[in-house]
């Protein structure tokens, strides 16, 4: 092959090489043939892993964002450290307990990743199931390879750990896809800081808002839940910061403080009223509210609380 070929067959594999891995994770979207396990597994999670303050913190609730992608990091950075090492001489005990430590930190990581997963729409769970296929992998390699290292074995604990981290990886790699491309985990409610001004603006008439029924508003480009309660008016971005979900079309109940609560009809995320906040997951980003004022024509106005 002469160099203006070898150039050209560079410049031409490159890209598509790239594009072949877009498109087989695009093509996992709509993998139906995954259906039937993912609603097995489903079906035995929802039945496990009940409403309340376990499934909170598994979702991130406490600490305002997805708990998972975090905990990736534990085991993704104690294997490829240990991989590093492997390369190394006299590096034969340390490497060990990076392994180990690895597993230890995949057993959190994969609970929060099925809670997750358990609460995405089907296009996102068909990539979800295969991510977790690799990484499950990957966990077993290293296991065989932690035990082979104990063993004595080392060229086999260390062939075994490279094995498992070209499954980390693949699965890391479609980790990816899931959060950024299928934005699994990033709040899907409106940005209305950058969309609503500052100020007050007019919304609708008062006497429009039936009493304890939420209804649908639009102000610009944003689509808002407003609820009157009584004297009370409350207003919140209407997309579920969870995977954009109706919130005017859900259930509104009280919680333990008798604070009034919207549940959305999606995936049971549920958030107080007055303000936004997350009372129960899986979302885990406070929804967006609005200041509320009636004036003296009976006019509600609303304002982004800052």
């Amino acid at each position: 092959m002469n160099r203006r070929a070898s150039n050209i067959f560079r410049r031409v594999s490159g890209p598509q090489a790239s594009q072949r891995l877009v498109d087989t994770a695009e093509g996992l979207e709509h993998a139906q043939g995954l259906d039937r396990t993912i609603r097995v597994i489903s079906k035995a999670v929802r039945r496990t892993l009940r409403p309340g303050p376990v499934k909170d913190a598994l979702h991130g609730v406490p600490i305002g964002h997805p708990a998972h992608p975090p905990l990736t990091d534990v085991p993704m950075g104690c294997w490829m450290s240990a991989a590093v090492l492997d390369l190394i001489p006299g590096t034969r005990r340390a490497s060990r307990v990076l392994v180990a430590a690895g597993l230890a930190g995949a057993v959190p990581t994969a609970l929060t990743g099925l809670a997750d997963w358990s609460a995405l729409h089907r296009e996102q769970q068909r990539v979800g199931l295969v991510h977790a296929a690799g990484t499950a992998t990957a966990s077993v390699l290293y296991s065989a390879s932690l035990v082979a290292r104990y063993q004595g074995r080392d060229s086999a604990g260390r062939a075994l750990g490279f094995a498992g981290l070209s499954a980390l990886l693949a699965g890391g790699y479609l980790g990816g896809h899931l959060a950024f491309r299928q934005a699994a985990g990033a709040s899907h409610a409106d940005q209305v800081a950058h969309l609503v001004g500052l100020g007050w603006h007019d919304l609708c008439p008062a006497s429009e808002l039936p009493d304890g029924w939420p209804v649908h508003r639009r102000l610009g480009y944003i689509s808002l839940f407003v609820l009157r309660t009584g004297d009370d008016i409350h207003v919140l971005a209407d997309r579920c910061s969870h995977l954009a979900g109706p919130l005017h079309q859900g259930r509104v109940v009280t919680d333990d403080n008798a604070d009034v609560c919207v549940v959305c009809p999606w995936h049971g995320s549920t958030f107080r009223v007055r303000d936004g906040s997350v009372v129960h997951g899986p979302a885990t980003g406070r929804q967006p509210s609005f200041e509320t004022r009636v004036t003296d024509d009976g006019l509600v106005q609303v304002r982004p609380i800052a």
